[in-house]
C-alpha cells in the first residue's frame, strides 16, 4: 500500500480505477510488471493496493485462484474513459491475453476500468461504473485500502460499507504489499 495515503472523495473527480486480475502464468510478476505499465498512463504517482488472493467468481469449473490488485491513477490530459480502456485492452494483449472464447476463462492479465471519476457511461464498449463492481470483493478489498471512503458514481454507500455488507462466502487473502 502507498504509505497510508487514501483517496478522498474531493480527489476522486480526477482519478482513474483500474482492478487487476490474473489467473494464468507468473500472476506476482505479471501483476507488478502491470503496475510499472500502468504508471505510464499516469501523470502523478500512481496509488496501489496490496495483492489479494481470491477464489474464481463466475468462471469455468476448476478454474485458478486469481491474484488481483486494484491502481488509481491520475490520467493524461485529454484522456477519455473510451481512450483510456483502448489503452488497457492492449496492455492486456501485450501480456498475452487472447481474444475469449470461455466467458471468465483463465487470463494472464485482466485490466477493467471501475470508474473514471465521476463519469457514468452505459454503451456497448463500456459501462461506468463498473457494473459489478460493488457487489465485487475481489474489487472492493483491494479498493478499500486506498480509498475506504470513496463512493463510486451511482452509489451511496462508500467502498467500506459496500465491503463490509457482502454477505458471499468469496475468499479474498492479502498476499503481498504491492512492489513496482
Amino acid at each position: 500500500m502507498n504509505s497510508g495515503f487514501r483517496i478522498q472523495n474531493s480527489e476522486f473527480q480526477k482519478l482513474a480505477i483500474i482492478a487487476l486480475g490474473s489467473n494464468l502464468g507468473d500472476s506476482p510478476k505479471i501483476l507488478c510488471d502491470a503496475f510499472s505499465q500502468l504508471k505510464q498512463l499516469s501523470t502523478a504517482p500512481i496509488l496501489k493496493s496490496s495483492l489479494w488472493q481470491t477464489s474464481p467468481v463466475d468462471c469455468p469449473p476448476g478454474s485458478p485462484k486469481f491474484l488481483n490488485a486494484v491502481v488509481a491513477l491520475v490520467p493524461h490530459e485529454n484522456e477519455t474513459p473510451e481512450s483510456l480502456l483502448g489503452k488497457l485492452q492492449t496492455l492486456e494483449t501485450e501480456f498475452g491475453r487472447r481474444p475469449k472464447q470461455v466467458l471468465n476463462e483463465p487470463r494472464p492479465l485482466d485490466l477493467d476500468l471501475i470508474a473514471f471519476g465521476d463519469e457514468v457511461r452505459a454503451t456497448a464498449a463500456l459501462t461506468l461504473p463498473h457494473p459489478r463492481a460493488h457487489q465485487r470483493r475481489f474489487v472492493l478489498q483491494p479498493l478499500a485500502e486506498i480509498a475506504s471512503d470513496l463512493v463510486l458514481p451511482n452509489q451511496t454507500q462508500t467502498v467500506a460499507q459496500l465491503l463490509a455488507g457482502l454477505h458471499d462466502n468469496e475468499s479474498c487473502v492479502k498476499i503481498a504489499a504491492a512492489t513496482a
